[in-house]
């Protein structure tokens, strides 16, 4: 990992978010690409027939490039540690948070994108709504949401949540984040919520084989597996992350259709919602 973007709309939740990421970056020697996304009330449908002033949209970029400048100087003026020094660069566009991120992402190569949940304050509107869920639902990257109840702490357990369904996206997954779990030096726990007493034969059977495959290819030796018994996923996965010691947990988004997402939310955006360790997001085509 070489690159973490870090998404901010300069509210204390993602002020917090980027102090988090940059103790990441630190660790991972990755260097660092502050983004914020500014919404020029010219270009919102809200906007109507009302003609603003170029000038207007002017000063909106002209104050998000001094916000960043302002970041970039605290986090660089916090850090009192020898040793590897993120480098910082800073980038700021108009339009919707989702594109603006992909487009730094598509022309910078960016392998993680780092962001606060529950930040809808700031100069400029990070998002009009429920930002990180359209994050989650569009991104390419593996997203990393920090709650601002998340301390910066080492990581020292991470849990992977997986059903045992989809094994070879799940594999993936796993296989992309031993490198950061040997950054920390941290076990995996592979973790799977289950409904039944016991789990099914064929359950036990996934299991063994999605094992002996971690076991053969992963070459990492701190992997381990434990099943919790809820009706619900959330509710086992709070309690996981609430009374196990977890300091990091790991999930794979899958979209739905359209009328799925019109009715319900995915487990990834629920968990999002109410969790104090960092949540990371692979995206299911990662």
């Amino acid at each position: 990992m070489k690159t973490i973007l870090f998404a901010t709309d300069f509210s204390a939740n993602a002020r917090h978010a980027a102090e988090y990421g940059y103790s990441l970056a630190k660790l991972i020697k990755a260097n660092i690409i502050l983004c914020n996304a500014v919404i020029v009330p010219a270009e919102m449908p809200q906007a109507g027939l009302v003609a603003w002033p170029m000038e207007e949209s002017d000063m909106l970029l002209m104050d998000s490039t001094r916000e960043l400048q302002q970041l970039k100087t605290h986090l660089e003026n916090a850090d009192h540690e020898e040793g590897f020094k993120p480098g910082i660069t800073c980038k700021n566009e108009s339009g919707v948070v989702t594109d603006v991120v992909q487009s730094v992402i598509t022309n910078d190569l960016v392998d993680l994108v780092v962001m606060g949940t529950h930040g809808s304050s700031g100069l400029s509107q990070f998002l009009l709504g429920n930002h990180s869920r359209n994050m989650i639902d569009t991104a390419t990257k593996p997203l990393m949401l920090i709650s601002p109840e998340t301390p910066v702490l080492p990581v020292k357990k991470i849990a992977f949540a997986t059903d045992f369904i989809h094994m070879e996206s799940d594999l993936k997954c796993l296989y992309h984040l031993i490198p950061l779990a040997k950054s920390f030096n941290a076990e995996i726990l592979l973790t799977h919520v289950h409904s039944e007493q016991a789990p099914s034969a064929e359950l036990k059977d996934q299991i063994e084989q999605f094992m002996v495959q971690v076991s053969n290819k992963a070459n990492y030796p701190h992997i381990y597996y434990r099943s919790l018994k809820n009706s619900h996923v959330e509710t086992g996965l709070g309690w996981l992350c609430e009374h196990g010691q977890i300091d990091m947990l790991v999930m794979i988004h899958r979209p739905h259709s359209f009328f799925y997402k019109l009715l319900r939310s995915s487990h990834c955006e629920k968990m999002a919602g109410h969790i104090a360790v960092p949540l990371l997001i692979y995206p299911a085509e990662q």
